[in-house]
């Protein structure tokens, strides 16, 4: 008879094998694999992303780990794990489940960093990797099951830095192999470095939420193997891990015979433009609502015969932004991508670069734009809709609605368009042999006998293969050449 919440969780842990795996637990998670991977190389783009690693290059270490895409700078695996959690969430463009969090973010980076950290002998399969990624993802959703407050989306602390922590340390115990006990104490560690205001959403402070969950999940796990101890009962009491929910109700998990993976019932969604989820519902029914408006797809929009544009959505305060400054402001805008969608029929990665945030049309656009907040509508990744009426100013009203965007888990992303996603990600850091190199490693990767196949190709093309590649492409009369960009 288990004694606690808390000793389910360690037992769960501890005793998960990769037998416990079923094909769409490992199918689901290769796809959360190669979508993190690729919005992360991209992430190595953003001013986020650089000023982390400037301050992580003071920190060293006899053991070091790859950072994504830089061949030539590799950092402690505590803080390889922070920057390349920083590079999946810089953009908002990373994976969401439900209950409301991001959840592979905190959880991939540690176990790249670590399979490069162990000794070569016995090697990490990916089936370890893919065992250990699904142990992570489960207790952070199992943790947010016990919470009716985390059904919905956030209003005070910022998930992943909460559940993410003890994913992450969860991911780390596991593929380092730790006894129930130090399970149980690298979870109840965890739980001190945990947490995040939802305040520092839309700045450049909220990717470090993920980058710190990675970190600190590790660091936890590497102090309980030294012998650091917590309550043994952290999971159970409302003083405990329950300080962060209002209705925090633990219960006890089901024996690992009766084990379901959470992942099993229910899938992701995945983004096809970097911005919060909820915006994704604004910008399928704006695009619904544009081709009433305009004759062709690449038509300009007739913004000054537009009296009002009204959006029927949750009550959201930190989407609600009338006019953002930033790009971090407009990915967490209702207006601004109900406004871009409407513009220019489309909305990607350049969509929040500042030059198209500023645009004229595009303020003039956002003063017309009204909020309105059903009360059915209620803010669940689940269940939320948006409702778009765009008014003309000879009174005509077109109305469109969306109840799932694609990419939702309702209307999940085919694999081929993932694997475009992924191209287009990575390709910005990575030559196109090795974005193809980890499109295949990532298909087979419970075929992988050796982890290092996998963080050698993370690496990306060091800087005198590039030039070699330069001067190969120059001499062959070619102009253009992949770029990598030095930290």
């Amino acid at each position: 008879m288990l004694k606690s919440v808390t000793e389910s969780f360690s037992s769960l842990i501890h005793g998960l094998r990769v037998d416990h795996l079923t094909d769409g637990v490992i199918q689901r998670s290769k796809r959360m694999i190669l979508d993190s991977l690729g919005v992360g190389f991209l992430g190595t783009g953003t001013e986020v992303f650089h000023k982390v690693t400037q301050y992580s290059k003071i920190y060293s270490s006899n053991t070091s780990s790859t950072v994504w895409g830089r061949p030539d700078f590799r950092l402690p695996p505590t803080y390889a794990a922070f920057v390349n959690g920083v590079a999946v969430h810089s953009m908002d463009f990373d994976d969401t489940w439900h209950p409301a969090t991001h959840p592979s973010g905190a959880v991939l980076p540690v176990l790249t960093a670590l399979s490069e950290a162990l000794p070569q002998t016995p090697k990490s399969s990916g089936l370890d990797l893919l065992l250990a990624f699904n142990v992570g993802i489960e207790v952070q959703g199992r943790l947010m099951h016990f919470s009716k407050e985390a059904k919905d989306i956030p209003k005070r602390f910022h998930p992943p830095s909460v559940v993410g922590t003890l994913g992450s340390a969860a991911a780390a115990s596991k593929f380092l192999g730790l006894s129930l006990t130090k399970c149980r104490e690298a979870l109840a560690i965890a739980v001190s470095h945990a947490g995040a205001p939802m305040a520092n959403a839309a700045t450049q402070t909220k990717p470090l939420h993920i980058g710190n969950a990675a970190k600190h999940g590790m660091e936890a796990t590497f102090l309980a193997m030294l012998g650091l101890q917590g309550n043994k009962r952290i999971l159970d009491l409302g003083s405990g891990f329950g300080a962060f929910y209002a209705n925090y109700s633990p219960n006890d998990l089901p024996s690992l015979d009766s084990h379901i993976w959470l992942l099993d019932q229910q899938d992701v969604a995945f983004k096809s433009f970097p911005a919060h989820l909820a915006t994704h519902w604004v910008a399928d029914a704006a695009a619904a609502v544009r081709k009433h408006l305009v004759d062709s797809e690449r038509a300009g929009l007739p913004t000054d015969h537009i009296e009002r544009v009204v959006l029927r959505i949750p009550e959201v305060p930190y989407v609600n932004r009338p006019f953002p400054d930033s790009e971090h402001e407009a990915r967490h805008s209702f207006q601004y991508v109900a406004c871009a969608m409407l513009l220019d029929g489309s909305v990607a990665v350049p969509s929040f670069h500042s030059q198209q945030i500023n645009r004229p049309q595009v303020r003039e656009l956002l003063r017309k734009v009204q909020l309105q907040h059903p009360p059915d509508n209620l803010p669940s990744f689940n269940t939320l809709y948006c409702e778009i009426s765009v008014t003309l100013k000879d009174g005509t009203t077109f109305t469109e609605r969306s109840d799932t965007f694609y990419g939702h888990w309702r209307k999940p992303l085919s694999q081929e368009d993932l694997q475009k996603k992924f191209r287009a990600n990575a390709s910005k850091v990575l030559c196109r042999d090795s974005v193809e190199s980890l499109v295949k490693v990532i298909e087979s990767l419970e075929d992988l006998e050796d982890c290092s196949t996998l963080t050698t190709l993370l690496k990306g093309p060091s800087v005198q293969d590039e030039a070699s590649k330069r001067s190969h492409m120059f001499s062959s009369h070619h102009t253009t050449s992949p770029r990598l960009t030095s930290v």
